[in-house]
């Protein structure tokens, strides 16, 4: 079959399984929300796909590739005049139109070069929806960073404002944009999707703050909307939720975690967490792990923070690999 008969997804479908599960997941990891379901769901029905076709895809890929150097290097022309040079002007043709449409970006895309502190301090004076907006196309790190550093207040409105948000019209998007880039001196060229916000995104960006700004957000949260509060927590991992974990499930985690980061996470909490944990170890491990404990004395609040942050992880990876069950609010259980 000839590439130029299979849709452009067919292709990248393709291509993410020639280069292997790492590289894939590199990739997907850059894209957005609904690029990765497409691609997963395409890379899943595919099945025999024959030399020739596989051959066809490498080396379009190659031709692009090769495009969009020769396009940094020296513009359109340039990248023009070379391809007409490899291969003639109208396979030359064809490669460039291909490249034209691969370099439309999405909304915000030029946020993504800006550091988040810089960002920061551009958005912080913003209209609350204005920031929950943007937040809405940062990739989780990046928006968290900047979810973070804005005063309690404002963080919580946003934090709602971006989970009740659902669709915003292209011409909202286009307004906020240019505004963004006008401050920023910066040109971005928008693509035409515009569904963004809702719980996803703010699970993933409330996952990857620090245990601080998470109990901030929430709170905030609780304070305004208890019921889209419950169902942010019901949808992430918190260190209480331990005591959901069943037993097996807890000492698949005690293997992983270090015990002067499980001795740290343990201080302060209630009682109820520290037997589920204690219960799962050996008489000798538990005795020691108490003593641990004791020699510690007073332990800041973030180190703490930071040490479940760390039991967290390792529970969040166990599930995404397969190797534990976390029940989720609601009685649902997602197995990664």
């Amino acid at each position: 079959m000839s590439t130029a008969q299979l849709s452009g997804l067919r292709k990248a479908a393709i291509l993410l399984v020639q280069l292997g599960k790492e590289h894939s997941a590199e990739i997907l990891k850059q894209l957005r929300e609904p690029e990765v379901e497409a691609l997963t769901a395409e890379i899943a029905r595919l099945e025999n796909v024959d030399v020739d076709t596989l051959d066809g895809v490498l080396e379009e890929f190659q031709q692009l590739a090769k495009a969009r150097k020769y396009y940094v290097q020296g513009g359109v022309s340039f990248a023009e005049e070379v391809l007409v040079a490899t291969m003639g002007q109208d396979k030359a043709n064809e490669v460039m139109q291909r490249l034209s449409a691969s370099m439309v970006e999405m909304p915000f895309e030029f946020l993504r070069r800006v550091e988040p502190k810089v960002l920061l301090t551009y958005l912080a004076d913003e209209h609350p929806q204005t920031i929950a907006l943007v937040i809405a196309y940062l990739p989780a790190d990046q928006a968290a960073i900047v979810l973070s550093g804005l005063l309690p207040e404002t963080q919580a409105e946003v934090a709602h404002r971006l989970a009740i948000m659902d669709r915003t019209s292209p011409e909202i998007v286009k307004q906020v944009e240019s505004h963004l880039e006008r401050r920023l001196s910066t040109v971005v060229q928008a693509a035409d999707s515009t569904t963004v916000g809702g719980l996803k995104p703010l699970v993933d960006i409330i996952n990857q703050s620090d245990r601080t700004t998470e109990r901030m957000i929430l709170d905030g949260l609780e304070k305004r909307d208890l019921d889209l509060a419950e169902e942010v927590r019901a949808h992430m991992f918190m260190f209480e939720d331990i005591t959901g974990l069943d037993d097996r499930a807890i000492q698949v985690v005690l293997r992983k975690v270090e015990s002067k980061d499980l001795a740290v996470a343990l201080k302060g909490v209630r009682e109820d967490v520290r037997e589920k944990i204690t219960r799962n170890m050996s008489e000798r491990a538990a005795l020691s792990l108490a003593d641990e404990i004791s020699i510690l004395g007073p332990v800041r609040l973030k180190q703490v923070e930071e040490a479940q942050a760390v039991v967290i992880r390792q529970i969040r990876m166990l599930e995404e690999a397969g190797e534990i069950v976390v029940a989720r609010g609601g009685g649902d259980e997602f197995v990664a």
